[in-house]
């Protein structure tokens, strides 16, 4: 996964604050429970010596997209007075949790979208479909709030700008030409967003028109959901379900070629390195092609890093080239920077083990 998303949230020197939220409206009162649960991590980062500023500034964007039903959760960025980044996450965060730091805590974010992968939905029936493309995340034109590109947009209030694209077909024409046109549009919005899977419900002949005109490449990643028809609210309000199962069977097969990858290099002794310390070595050397981090690091390490340059990360103070201006900070924090310095790209370590749930694959090896 490419980690150009989190560049602006690297844009100062100054400390971060970063706050997690689970954003979820379960109830008639989730307005006043998600409001009561920011007050306390409000108060929990002036603790730490967030200043007032920027406090009021997470104050103006917290509380997540109000028009999305169902389960989420929303990432804030802060620093000096002002928003660095607002994210609405696929799934609530695992607890809520506020940290005043030298840089931005996106471990939480990163392992969120990587989660995520480009996709389409298809609702058909014989007078056309409708044809919606998600990219792996989106940015809502008319705010600066960024959305995972989940399947919580396929409940979100159709109001305002949206960022993804989406193809109508409403003509009264014949039916196998209704399909033709349709599939068209199936094969410009996978192109669209490079999409990795297509999810296509509604009537079952019309699916059956729509697959006749489909090319190959885009038949290999269909998957046809029950029901999902074009103007059953039901059927859509029970897709986002049957979509995320599919999604995480997707973003599964994904990370486990991946993990394989670095599995066998570590076998190898060649090409992959694991655990914080020769993981940060590698970042120090810009030889991180691809950063693996496990979700939940547990008891996690502080390591050194320098204010200005992201390269500058070490287990050993003295290893940094300036180590008297030298801050401490979790690992993750500091090796998400500098891997984001570097483009190097991040997968979820999940199933495959890492010394201190940490590795990367390297872009070159050095000589011993």
């Amino acid at each position: 996964m490419d980690l150009g998303f989190l560049r602006p949230l690297y844009e100062t020197t100054a400390p971060v604050a970063s706050v997690y939220l689970d954003t979820t409206r379960a109830s008639e009162n989730a307005d006043k429970e998600i409001e009561l649960r920011w007050r306390g991590l409000r108060e929990h980062l002036a603790e730490q010596g967030a200043d007032e500023a920027t406090l009021s500034a997470l104050d103006a964007e917290v509380g997540g997209a109000s028009g999305v039903p169902g389960p989420q959760g929303e990432a804030l960025f802060a620093s000096e007075g002002r928003l660095l980044g607002a994210f609405t996450l696929s799934r609530p965060p695992l607890r809520d949790q506020a940290a005043w730091l030298p840089v931005a805590d996106t471990l939480g974010l990163t392992v969120d979208r990587g989660r995520q992968v480009p996709y389409v939905v298809v609702a058909a029936d014989r007078e056309g479909a409708d044809v919606t493309a998600y990219s792996v995340a989106h940015h809502d034109p008319e705010s600066r709030r960024s959305f995972s590109g989940s399947t919580l947009h396929i409940q979100k209030v159709r109001v305002g700008g949206w960022a993804h694209k989406q193809y109508q077909r409403r003509s009264e024409n014949l039916w196998d030409a209704n399909a033709e046109e349709a599939a068209k549009d199936v094969e410009a919005a996978v192109s669209d967003v490079a999409a990795e899977v297509v999810f296509v419900g509604g009537d079952e002949r019309a699916i059956g028109k729509l697959r006749d005109h489909l090319s190959r490449s885009v038949l290999d990643i269909l998957v046809e959901q029950p029901g999902g028809g074009r103007y059953d609210y039901a059927a859509l309000a029970s897709l986002r379900d049957s979509v995320d199962q599919a999604l995480e069977r997707a973003v599964t097969r994904a990370r486990a070629e991946e993990q394989a990858e670095f599995t066998s290099a570590l076998g190898r002794n060649e090409g992959a390195v694991e655990g914080v310390e020769a993981t940060t070595e590698a970042l120090r050397r810009a030889q991180v092609r691809v950063l693996l981090l496990a979700a939940d690091l547990g008891d996690e390490p502080r390591i050194w890093a320098s204010r200005s340059d992201p390269l500058e990360v070490s287990v050993d103070r003295n290893r940094l080239s300036a180590p008297d201006s030298a801050f401490q900070a979790p690992a993750s924090a500091l090796m998400l920077r500098a891997a984001t310095q570097t483009d190097a790209e991040f997968v979820e370590l999940s199933e495959t083990k890492a010394a201190e749930g940490t590795g990367a694959l390297l872009r070159f090896v050095t000589a011993q």
